[in-house]
Formats: structure tokens, sequence, C-alpha cells
């Protein structure tokens, strides 16, 4: 049987993942809606006698909340990421969140790594990548895209939190590390 939390957690993670690579942006309507359907479709299962009562996690929000705040407050991360992380809480529970955290953050790391090499000099000017950039930057689609982020820069890292909760849902083994 599919749970349903689960599978918000993913349809969500999915569609934050190509909004913020696209436009850099976490959209607060998509996170209200899916903590709101999460609520109403719980209390219906219980109401059908479906499933037992299990209220999504309160803790996992209040928890993934304040993981992230700090990082927003000193500038590190957008207000999108730290709401993403503290729904995927909601809805996946507290033990969810330090592999998500985790992975997300390797992957970011991963990104800034390869954008860091890609920046040294003999890279960056080298004949190809010159002649790449300047196709990319007269590209239609990239012209669209720079238009959607309205000037915002950064790493995409809700895309990447949105990731590795799909890898954290199709994979329930990594929410147990060092459990044998």
């Amino acid at each position: 049987m599919v749970t349903v939390l689960p599978t918000l957690a993913v349809i969500l993670s999915a569609a934050v993942a190509l909004s913020d690579v696209y436009a850099r942006r976490v959209p607060n309507a998509w996170l209200v809606a899916v903590i709101l359907l999460a609520i109403v479709v719980t209390v219906a299962q219980w109401i059908t006698g479906t499933t037992a009562l299990v209220w999504p996690s309160a803790w996992g929000f209040v928890i993934g909340l304040a993981a992230m705040l700090p990082f927003y407050a000193i500038r590190w991360m957008g207000a999108g990421d730290v709401k993403l992380f503290a729904t995927l809480g909601f809805l996946l529970g507290a033990h969810a969140l330090l592999p998500i955290w985790a992975i997300g953050c390797l992957l970011t790391g991963l990104q800034s790594l390869a954008i860091l090499l890609f920046r040294i000099p003999r890279l960056a000017y080298a004949p190809g990548m010159i002649m790449m950039r300047e196709r990319l930057h007269a590209w239609p689609l990239w012209q669209q895209v720079q238009h959607a982020r309205q000037g915002r820069t950064g790493q995409p890292h809700a895309a990447w939190l949105g990731i590795a909760t799909i890898l954290v849902v199709l994979h329930p083994e990594l929410t147990h590390w060092g459990q044998p």
C-alpha cells in the first residue's frame, strides 16, 4: 500500500527541484497546499477507517525549521530552503531530516566544486568553453531562465534537498543509519 505522506513529499520535491533550478523559487503556495492536503488526507483516512490516526509530524516541522533558521539568519540559504525542509519534516518525520540534509548538502557541495573548477582560468578561458558559453547565452531558453530568476543567484539547494528526499523515500533504509 502506498502511503500518502511520502508520496506527497516526492511530488512536492520533484516540483520544487524543477522550480528551483529554473527560477530559483520555492513557491509558498505549494508548501501550504501540501501541508493542508496532508492534514485533510490524514483525517479522511481516519474517518473512513482506512488507517489509524497518524498525524504528520509537528515535531519534524519544528526541528526542520529550527535546524535551518540559523543558516537563513546568516544568509547562507534562502527562506524557501528553510520552509521546504520544515515541510519535509512535517511529511516524513524528524528521523528523515538528517539523511535528507546530509545528501542535499553533499550534492550542493559537489555542484559548488564543479562551478569552482570551471572558474579556473585554464578551463574557463579554453576555446571550447568560451564557445560553449557564448552559445548558451544566445539560446532562447537560457534567456527565459534568466528572466524567470529575476536576478536571483545562488545554489539551488532546495532542488538538491528535493532530490535527496526522493532518494530517502525510495530507500527508507537511509533513515536508519547505524541501526542493525
